[in-house]
């Protein structure tokens, strides 16, 4: 009997002294879809950390740099522009290097991934008209426009939309 014990004991340390495996969550994998150069998300700043580089810039000053957001509003003529979320409450204004490429007019909501440069601007009334008749705006939000607008924006050269 203390034999058979003695095995149980055995059995049941052995069993336990066991390697378990180290379980990692799944980190989900996004899948993106291309526009312009091609560029990777590795690096991308976050949507925060975008607003603190804006926010040093004066006009006048350009940064290169990556950053991933979510797309807030998207041009619904041709998907010429998109406006991107930052801390805040505040947007970043994206077009399109040389106006080379377009983006999806339903990509609203959706991560997003740019590379370009980032810069501070001032849109004139005409232009903030332009862009809200542009965005399907009422005619009532775009006689509303009456002073010009300090805006975060970005020359993208590649960008990358989740599916």
């Amino acid at each position: 009997m203390k034999k058979i014990l003695a095995l149980v004991v055995m059995a049941s340390l052995f069993a336990n002294c066991e390697q378990k495996k180290e379980v990692t969550p799944e980190v989900a994998k996004v899948d993106y879809v291309k526009f312009g150069d091609s560029i990777s998300n590795e690096g991308a700043l976050t949507s925060d950390e975008m607003m603190q580089k804006f926010a040093e810039l004066k006009e006048g000053d350009t940064l290169e740099v990556k950053f991933k957001s979510e797309i807030n509003e998207v041009c619904q003529k041709k998907g010429c522009w998109m406006t991107l979320d930052l801390a805040d409450d505040k947007e970043a204004f994206v077009k399109f290097k040389d106006y080379g490429f377009f983006v999806p007019k339903n990509a609203q909501d959706k991560e997003v991934v740019v590379n370009g440069k980032a810069f501070v601007s001032v849109e004139s009334v005409d232009v903030l008209k332009h862009y809200a008749k542009d965005a399907g705006k009422s005619q009532a939000a775009i006689d509303s426009i009456t002073e010009p607008k300090v805006t975060y924006s970005f020359m993208a050269d590649g960008v990358l939309i989740a599916k």
